[in-house]
């Protein structure tokens, strides 16, 4: 059986909260989640694991787990010991830049292979910590989440293939971090995004080449697939092809680019989906999708 993604979803800043308070990563993922399980017709309580991979988030949170509060703001099992059925309800965080939505696909495999789950739902996003009223005009993000219901088909054919991921043997074009050494007072609202001149040509290479090497390797008719990319990976030097919520996609990149792929694609055009994320690393992730049906 083939994991297929049953529903996606994605979810923007809304306007009415008040202008100095921070756009909330769990609000955001929430939001995003429960806008899939919409789709799909499934309630909260079915869902037997959640998969957070966002990686910037207000006041630089990092305990408790993200996920853990997404878990909560969605309603999915809050308590497994006196509600075990249909799904005890698991959630964990899982970090890995731009590739963390492939990374979460992988994992997603293995639990729904082994049985261990029924459905899985990824959520992916980023905020700047500080919110608006602290935003650095050279902050590259975009305030944005997406969620990604992944299930077991009886299709053999579709859901995903493998997921692989390369490196390349040299210094980082692109990191965030906390200045710990400068940070002072501001600390909880301040981050630090490190991108190298013409680090988005590189990286559109890279990704690139992972496509090229991913389509060797498991015979990928390049002609006949639609292959979903980074966003601005050609022209983020320029600082263009920004998404409407303020900047580029980053974590949650995957999930928008399918959503427009599928609501743009004609079938009898493609075969399948060739998903590609690249990032800090460097590094880069690919595998490739069918969806039900075609």
């Amino acid at each position: 059986m083939g994991m297929v993604i049953t529903a996606a979803g994605t979810a923007l800043p809304g306007t009415s909260a008040p202008r100095s308070a921070p756009t909330s990563a769990v609000d955001l993922a929430a939001r995003a989640a429960r806008a899939a399980l919409a789709r799909a017709r499934v309630p909260a309580s079915s869902i037997g694991v959640l998969v957070n991979v966002g990686v910037y988030r207000e006041h630089n949170t990092f305990e408790p787990a993200m996920a853990a509060l997404v878990q909560k703001e969605v309603g999915i099992n809050l308590d497994y010991v006196a509600d075990p059925e249909p799904a005890a309800g698991f959630s964990f965080d899982l970090m890995n830049g731009a590739c963390g939505v492939l990374n979460a696909v992988q994992i997603g495999q293995a639990l729904l292979e082994t049985g261990s789950t029924e459905r899985l739902l990824i959520t992916a996003a980023d905020v700047h910590p500080g919110g608006d009223a602290d935003r650095d005009p050279g902050y590259p993000y975009a305030d944005l989440a997406g969620a990604l219901l992944l299930e077991r088909s009886a299709d053999p054919a579709a859901g995903f293939g493998p997921v692989r991921h390369y490196t390349e043997d040299r210094p980082t074009d692109v990191e965030g971090y906390l200045d710990t050494g400068s940070m002072g007072r501001h600390g909880r609202t301040t981050i630090t995004v490190r991108r190298a001149p013409g680090h988005g040509a590189r990286l559109s290479e890279f990704a690139a080449r992972s496509v090229t090497d991913y389509a060797a390797e498991f015979g990928v008719d390049l002609d006949r697939t639609l292959v979903i990319g980074p966003f601005a990976s050609e022209s983020a030097d320029e600082g263009a092809d920004e998404d409407e919520s303020g900047g580029e996609p980053h974590t949650a990149a995957p999930v928008l680019g399918y959503l427009r792929a599928m609501d743009g694609v004609r079938r009898d055009d493609y075969d399948r989906f060739l998903f590609v994320s690249a990032g800090a690393g460097p590094s880069a992730a690919c595998a490739l999708y069918r969806p039900e049906g075609w």
